[in-house]
């Protein structure tokens, strides 16, 4: 999910699940590295014959490999990860943190795309009361928190979030805001609080510790849009961003945890994946750079192939700027491509799938039908290519998953 400052073009008829590991070091100022190769190849790490890793299998192959980076760090602070990238079924992933003094259990979805957490509170107006996603849904009352506390327009923090647009103030009330608008037309807006969240973090030999932080996070007094559904339905949003308001870069300032997260989705069978503030180290992974001096995780995407044939796309449509590029965001369900980038990936996709399934066009999206002993089609190929690295993210596997349109 993405503020509506960042634009997106035309929808693609297709998602991209299976395995999909990002590690994202969020640094102050990117460092340019020259010699990155002229064209990078997307690899599998899970064979495709297996094409299952069971999430405790991943975990303690993680924790084993990673002894020495976890002593140097103090460890890696763990969150559950569920949800799954069906639309039809969850089509988002989130997790569950422990806020306040006696802690409460808030879901809150995973969003790479924006910087702040903010939670549904008591007394809000289209905050969702029950949710599809067969979890109890918690509202934050900071009355019942021994450790809460309001954030005034005076605390250093309320006026770093002005700078980045994620806090205002007003003056009659002497207390820090919010007001966010993402691009799908929901919105919400509210107030900050401060309280304790409460921390699992893994050492070396897989020992686990409890601990609590102070952190800053929205209180949410107005829902709109899509926000309001009970469908899937949570408590609220956990942002990932790069700004000072991000629960990453508080943090980081506090010396709790190293300014990096490690993120894997699973998109197979239940989903769910891994979450940890630390850095997940894979020798095995492929790794692809973000562009620097960015407000959000931008990837430097320079053509596309598919079957092994570069798509015929001006260079120009995957430019970077204040209003274009592309983003990893883990808070959207489907993947989007400008017009004449979507136009000639779906006219390679249907070329290379026609002797198999039959293409349909439904209420102007590009469907494909399918028998009922095939649910899935999958195709590989070469995305992203790059001459420069700053910060990293991680890229093991891709798979294109075609639905019947509904």
């Amino acid at each position: 999910m993405v503020l509506q400052s960042f634009v997106r073009e035309r929808e693609m008829a297709a998602v991209f699940p299976a395995l999909f590991m990002i590690t994202v070091l969020v640094l102050e100022a990117a460092v340019v590295v020259g010699g990155f190769p002229a064209a990078l190849q997307l690899e599998r790490r899970v064979p495709l014959a297996t094409h299952e890793l069971e999430l405790s299998r991943l975990r303690e192959r993680d924790r084993v490999r990673h002894g020495r980076l976890l002593q140097s760090s103090g460890g890696v602070v763990d969150f559950p990860v569920q949800g799954t990238y069906d639309p039809f079924l969850v089509g988002l992933y989130y997790t569950k943190i422990q806020l306040g003094s006696p802690p409460r259990d808030f879901y809150v979805q995973i969003d790479t795309g924006s910087d702040v957490l903010w939670i549904g509170c008591n007394s809000c107006n289209g905050c969702p009361q029950s949710s599809g996603l067969q979890i109890q849904l918690n509202l934050y009352d900071p009355g019942s928190s021994s450790t809460a506390s309001l954030v005034s327009c005076s605390d250093q923090r309320c006026s770093a979030g002005v700078q980045s647009s994620d806090s205002g103030c007003s003056g009659q009330s002497n207390q820090c805001s919010y007001t966010f608008q993402y691009g799908d037309g929901s919105g919400t807006s509210g107030y900050y609080a401060s309280d304790l969240l409460h921390l699992d973090t893994i050492l070396e030999g897989s020992m686990t510790t409890k601990s609590t932080a102070p952190i800053m996070f929205g209180c949410s007094m107005l829902q709109t849009g899509d926000l309001t559904k009970s469908d899937r339905a949570v408590d609220g949003i956990f942002g990932f961003g790069q700004q000072s308001l991000s629960v990453i870069s508080q943090l980081s300032s506090q010396g709790i945890t190293p300014r990096v997260f490690s993120h894997c989705l699973i998109g197979n069978n239940g989903g769910g994946g891994i979450l940890v503030l630390g850095e997940i180290l894979e020798p095995n992974m492929v790794y692809t750079p973000l562009v620097p001096s960015q407000p959000h995780y931008n990837l430097d995407l320079r053509s596309i192939s598919v079957g092994g044939q570069v798509l015929s796309i001006d260079p120009s449509v995957f430019s970077t700027s204040s209003n274009q590029g592309t983003i990893v965001d883990s808070g959207t369900t489907l993947a989007y491509l400008a017009d004449q980038a979507y136009d000639a990936f779906v006219s390679a996709i249907t070329n290379t799938v026609s002797q198999t399934v039959r293409p349909v066009l439904s209420k102007g999206n590009q469907c494909y039908l399918i028998s009922s002993k095939l649910t899935s089609l999958r195709y590989y190929f070469i995305l992203f290519s790059s001459s420069v690295l700053s910060s990293k993210m991680i890229v093991t596997d891709f798979m294109l998953t075609f639905f019947q349109c509904h």
